[in-house]
């Protein structure tokens, strides 16, 4: 991704290859955005099993 940027800043490329690169950068960018929902949707799960009482927890000891 930061090779796209990068060459899209620096120039010098036709009109054709600026649009290939944006729209590489745009699918990349897409990917990147689904990864991140999967991680955050992975975190909320994590949590709201964490504050949920496990038995046999501290909560629920046996003795």
């Amino acid at each position: 991704m930061t090779d796209v940027v990068r060459r899209l800043e620096t120039g010098g490329l036709t009109l054709e290859q600026s649009i290939e690169l944006w729209e590489r950068g745009e699918r990349l960018a897409a990917i990147c955005e689904e990864w991140l929902q999967g991680a955050r949707a992975k975190l909320a799960a994590a949590m709201a099993q964490r504050q949920e009482p496990q038995p046999n927890g501290p909560e629920e000891a046996p003795f």
